[in-house]
């Protein structure tokens, strides 16, 4: 080896200045890994403290959608006056509802609330379906693995028109009966869009109907209404004086006659309900 292989120290280098170079070195790797571990435990690596968590919510932690829920996250209906199908689906256990095919859930839906729980599909893509939901705000959508879901058809459909203050009940089509109805008040305005039959129910607590049926849909005015979450029904109404006015609280108040043929429609049978 010559003299010009041999490494040379910097002028003004000592062994203690080495010692100092080389504890920086072990300092900074220690802190790097230290920093690495925080970022692996879920931390923020600058504050130390819990970072915001990635992982899919556990279905457990979401919230139901029912008619007594409200889900801010759920897609809006994108055609809220148009007709499907026909196709209404059941899921058969709680199943996590989503934003988009294989997107982000927000919410969960099971296959009993008001009696067994049917809703309309409005869109399908390969392995998932989106439909209408029951929970607030009105025209809730969402994404369900079509895997998990019961599906059949109903041939009916229900039409609300609130200037001319007329119901039109379809079959295959056609229309088989109209009627003069009551609305919800100019306060109390009876809400526009889709929506479904969600239930039959009777109530001994109420004499003004024999059988009642929930909507999936809710007043935009009242967040609540007689100890319930002001859930719109189709019943009928002592006198008859109150048909063709427009005086509920957002309920569609029909003659005897028209609830007897409502009644025998499917559940998840599709309301369209409009200005017209």
């Amino acid at each position: 080896m010559t003299s010009q292989d041999v490494p040379r120290t910097p002028r003004g280098d000592s062994a203690s200045t080495r010692l100092a170079y080389v504890l920086t070195g072990v300092l900074l790797v220690a802190l790097g890994l230290v920093a690495v571990l925080i970022v692996s435990a879920g931390a923020d690596p600058v504050t130390g403290k819990p970072a915001a968590s990635t992982k899919p919510a556990k279905l457990s932690s979401l919230v139901e959608s029912t008619t007594h829920t409200r889900l801010d996250q759920a897609p809006a209906d994108p055609n809220p006056q148009q007709a499907t199908e026909g196709w209404i689906v059941r899921p058969t256990k709680v199943i996590a509802l989503r934003d988009a095919p294989g997107g982000r859930a927000f919410g969960k839906v099971g296959p009993n609330q008001i009696g067994e729980t049917w809703l309309p599909v409005i869109d399908q893509r390969e392995q998932w379906t989106r439909v209408l939901l029951p929970s607030k705000p009105n025209g809730s959508t969402g994404w369900l693995r079509s895997a998990h879901l019961k599906r059949t058809f109903t041939p009916y459909l229900i039409r609300v028109h609130l200037s001319s203050m007329r119901l039109e009940l379809f079959f295959e089509g056609r229309e088989m009966n109209s009627w003069t109805i009551g609305i919800g008040e100019p306060d109390t305005p009876t809400p526009t869009g889709r929506t479904f039959v969600l239930g039959s129910i009777v109530d001994p607590d109420q004499t003004y109907s024999p059988i009642i049926l929930p909507l999936g849909s809710h007043s935009d005015t009242l967040d609540s209404f007689g100890g319930g979450p002001g859930t719109v029904a189709i019943h009928t109404w002592p006198t008859t004086d109150v048909l063709g006015t427009a005086s509920s609280n957002g309920c569609i108040r029909v003659p005897q006659e028209a609830l007897n043929q409502l009644t025998q429609v499917p559940l998840g049978t599709l309301v369209l309900v409009d200005q017209q």
